[in-house]
């Protein structure tokens, strides 16, 4: 098999082609880039189809961004996969709790998950919020109780969990919340879904403030 010799600054820009080349469907424009880049992220197909946005969930998503948002990941590896410099460059910033003291602490007095305790802890933020949940169904399940009684409602939540249990309810039960969200339906997601959602969202907003 004769490789294809393509220069590490082209990598990406090949990816993307032999990526729409192969898209069997048309995707509206408005949420093209996220769903190539969760395809280009996990080299699934899949995507095209599981990823579900509601309505004007892009367009807030970029005007949240644009005033410089706190996304909050469930995961530091979700943390890591944020672009830094698309975040400073719209005065943004990510932060993830799971691995803080306090947090670990509220969560072994409650008897709750770190997840659930983390979106507690967000919940005291005085800014803008993107919730971007990758790993654990119970940070879902949390931010939906505080949606229903509005003690905590986020901007947008990306929800991208990834698993067997509980994942699918808490990803349906976060779209009947009726908050601007963006999903990956059943069981698939991850951390590095999350981030990549973030990051196309990033990008797009680059590229909207150099027209």
């Amino acid at each position: 098999m004769k490789l294809e010799y393509v220069l590490p600054s082209e990598i990406e820009k090949r990816s993307f082609e032999i990526i729409g080349s192969e898209l069997d469907r048309d995707i509206p424009e408005k949420i093209r880039p996220i769903v190539m880049r969760a395809i280009h992220t996990t080299a699934d197909f899949d995507y095209a189809d599981n990823l579900w946005f509601s309505e004007n969930a892009v367009d807030r998503a970029l005007g949240v961004l644009s005033r410089g948002a706190v996304i909050v990941t469930d995961t530091n590896m979700a943390k890591a996969g944020i672009n830094k410099g698309a975040l400073a460059r719209h005065g943004c910033e990510c932060v993830c709790y799971m691995a803080d003291d306090d947090v670990a602490e509220t969560a072994k007095n409650s008897g709750t998950t770190r997840a659930a305790a983390s979106v507690d802890k967000a919940a005291l933020l005085d800014r803008p919020v993107i919730y971007a949940v990758g790993n654990a169904p119970t940070a879902l399940v949390r931010l939906c109780e505080h949606i229903a009684d509005g003690s905590f409602v986020p901007e947008l939540v990306i929800g991208a969990p990834v698993g067997f249990v509980n994942v699918v309810q808490s990803k349906e039960m976060l779209i009947e919340s009726g908050i601007p969200c963006i999903v990956a339906r059943g069981r698939k997601g991850g951390s590095n879904v999350a981030a990549a959602i973030c990051n196309a969202l990033l990008y797009m907003l680059d590229k909207q403030k150099q027209l």
